[in-house]
């Protein structure tokens, strides 16, 4: 009653100024979504076990066992509570009071959303947001628990290794983003990466055993400072200028998967206000240039070719550089119409033209 009281006077608010909102909200965007593949977002139902493994990184082995940790602890408490005191069970379980079921609530609270939202048909994985703060709750629990008695061998050998396996990884990845999976890194790049992994690991483990579980945050988190940096560059922030010689990891990532320094070069050519097309594009491209333009871009595949002078963003291949067919099927759709290349995106494998005017 009390959730109907506080939610219900904004539904029925907006349901009054959007007479299509119960329709396009509940039965679409929620009902379809999770019962249908209708929004092209199908995975299998083992995806939200990885997207929580990422999520968590570089703390996924602590976690993991804290989380184990929490459920073994929630089944206690529950036996416990419903066992009579003096029972054969309560002895057994060796404590005759259950305790505040707050390890309880966050394995719930955990694990009903990845649960609930693995059955869905179709996935994203922002759906199971709401599982990580339970998650992190546990960790750092165990963590302080850990404490005193320190951690077991495997799960701190585990979690040095990770931290090395990431280190390795974002090291490596302007490499992967520009060539692929398929070409392997230069031989100097591997050795680089691999005695950064070796060290950051090294790191983890001798700061343990000098100063113990209490001092794992502070080195597991300075070598996630220093990949930052590695990523984002330094700057600009309180005062410190941002160096452009240190930004080129991070143009890298942002023009090969960001709408956004698309949008931006696309904005030098023509105003916001005149119109975008886009054909065979990725949907988060699609998506992200009406966000970044603040304005509706058209499909060619969805509402056909636009009559007005537009600019069009196509796809020209697609994983490991397929050719999707691109150029023969726009002549079809263009049907005479001039239009002439003005730049290409090789990062997105796109080409942009200016479309002329029915």
């Amino acid at each position: 009653m009390l959730y109907f009281v506080i939610v219900l006077p904004w539904f029925i608010a907006v349901q009054h100024q959007n007479p299509t909102f119960f329709q396009e909200f509940f039965l679409e965007h929620n009902l379809e979504r999770f019962a249908t593949n209708k929004y092209q977002h199908v995975q299998p139902v083992w995806y939200y076990l990885v997207v929580v493994l990422l999520a968590t990184m570089p703390w996924t082995v602590i976690a993991i066992r804290a989380l184990v940790d929490g459920v073994g602890v929630s089944i206690i408490e529950w036996r416990i509570r419903h066992a009579r005191t003096g029972t054969e069970t309560a002895k057994k379980i060796g404590v005759s009071r259950p305790g505040d079921a707050f390890p309880e609530f966050l394995v719930l609270w955990a694990l009903i959303p990845i649960v609930f939202f693995s059955l869905s048909h179709s996935k994203l994985p922002g759906y199971i947001l709401p599982s990580l703060p339970p998650i992190t709750i546990l960790t750092g629990d165990y963590l302080f628990r850990a404490r005193g008695r320190g951690l077991q061998r495997w799960v701190l050998l585990g979690h040095a290794l990770l931290v090395g396996v990431v280190t390795a990884a974002v090291l490596l990845l302007p490499w992967f983003v520009s060539h692929g999976t398929k070409q392997m890194p230069p031989a100097h790049a591997s050795i680089v990466a691999l005695v950064s992994a070796l060290s950051a690991t090294v790191l983890i483990l001798l700061v343990v055993q000098r100063w113990g579980v209490e001092r794992l945050r502070v080195a597991t988190c300075s070598v996630m400072v220093i990949l930052l940096l590695f990523l984002y560059g330094v700057g600009p922030f309180y005062g410190i200028p941002g160096l452009a010689a240190g930004k080129r990891t991070i143009d890298l990532l942002d023009r090969s998967y960001s709408a956004r320094p698309l949008a931006e070069r696309i904005a030098t050519i023509v105003p916001s206000s005149e119109t975008v097309a886009v054909f065979r594009a990725r949907r988060d491209m699609e998506y992200g240039l009406a966000f970044y333009r603040n304005h509706e871009v058209a499909n060619y595949e969805e509402v056909g070719v636009p009559p007005e002078e537009h600019i069009l963003v196509v796809r020209v291949a697609g994983k490991g550089g397929v050719d999707l067919g691109s150029q023969g099927a726009l002549e079809e759709y263009l049907e005479g119409r001039h239009y002439e290349p003005l730049f290409s995106w090789p990062e997105q494998e796109l080409v942009v033209y200016l479309v002329g005017k029915r």
